[in-house]
């Protein structure tokens, strides 16, 4: 799909001669639409198949890391990584050792084994119950053993869901697809969680934390990753209280406050990531892990 404000539009460098071209696609993945701008002095066609490229590259975290799919390597690992050491491909082990990295700086704050809690309120599909359920009680991240190269090891049977940091890394994935294709303007947005490189400044719109569909804040964004996390789409009233898909994975306990996170990084996977430490980690907790990350956060407050 073509941009509707420049379509084929060819726009002139200041400097020369060279032309410009400008491609928008958009395809639903990751339990959202990816859409993906890519602008560069190279023919539509060359574009567009760096941008097929750069979904197939998203299509493939999907496929290793879905919870929903039982035939994903996640599935796999949560089915038999307590019982046995597994082997896993490289990107799903980059994106476990991320998680136990943010996990590790946010004292537990941010924790990837908060899946049986999503299955029991309807988030997440059910899965097998392990045969001895008493194994499970206190499970968390430090449950998590990396073995180089490419293998994981689980203590106890936890239920891993990947869905606060995989998206992320999805996108920084699309993002080095199109780099290396020699794309110089590139934006990539899976459902609000967003990377721009290159040599594109973006404005980009907050949603308002008590009504979603107004702007609370605009900010500019340039050669940086956005990602937000609120609850606003995911409440849900169930027979003992109101609950949502934001879990602190200490407590078990739902964030259901009308506030919400917008974390600023480098790359969208420690946004994505970080936006979770800065709902649920204590303030100085948070400021070490956003300093350690060269990170920065918006707030909204449920009295804002």
């Amino acid at each position: 799909m073509r941009s509707p404000s420049l379509g084929a539009e060819r726009a002139r460098y200041a400097t020369g001669v060279r032309l410009e071209n400008e491609v928008r696609r958009a395809r639903p993945l990751l339990g959202t639409v990816v859409e993906i701008r890519a602008a560069a002095a190279l023919t539509e066609e060359k574009l567009h198949t760096a941008i097929g490229s750069a979904f197939a590259a998203i299509e493939r975290v999907h496929l290793l890391m879905s919870y929903h799919d039982p035939a994903s390597e996640l599935s796999r690992i949560n089915r038999e990584a307590a019982s046995s050491e597994q082997h896993i491909d490289a990107e799903t082990y980059t994106v476990l050792e991320a998680a136990l990295r943010f996990a590790a700086l946010s004292n537990g704050a941010f924790d990837p084994c908060v899946g049986e809690q999503l299955e029991e309120w309807g988030y997440l599909p059910p899965s097998a119950p392990p045969a001895d359920r008493t194994r499970t009680a206190g499970g968390n991240w430090r449950d998590i053993h990396l073995i180089t190269p490419h293998r994981v090891r689980l203590t106890r049977p936890v239920r891993l869901d990947l869905g606060g940091i995989a998206k992320g890394y999805a996108v920084d994935r699309a993002v080095e697809v199109l780099q290396r294709a020699g794309i110089e303007r590139i934006l990539v947005n899976a459902g609000g969680d967003l990377r721009i490189a290159g040599a594109w400044e973006r404005q980009i719109r907050l949603r308002h934390a008590h009504t979603p569909h107004l702007s609370a804040e605009v900010l500019m964004l340039s050669n940086a990753a956005l990602a937000t996390s609120a609850p606003y789409y995911s409440r849900r009233r169930l027979s003992f209280g109101e609950v949502s898909a934001l879990i602190d994975p200490r407590s078990a306990m739902p964030y259901i406050e009308n506030g919400s996170i917008t974390v600023s990084a480098a790359d969208c996977m420690s946004a994505d990531a970080l936006t979770k430490v800065a709902l649920f980690a204590r303030p100085e907790v948070t400021e070490q892990a956003l300093a350690a990350c060269g990170a920065q956060a918006w707030v909204q407050s449920a009295a804002t």
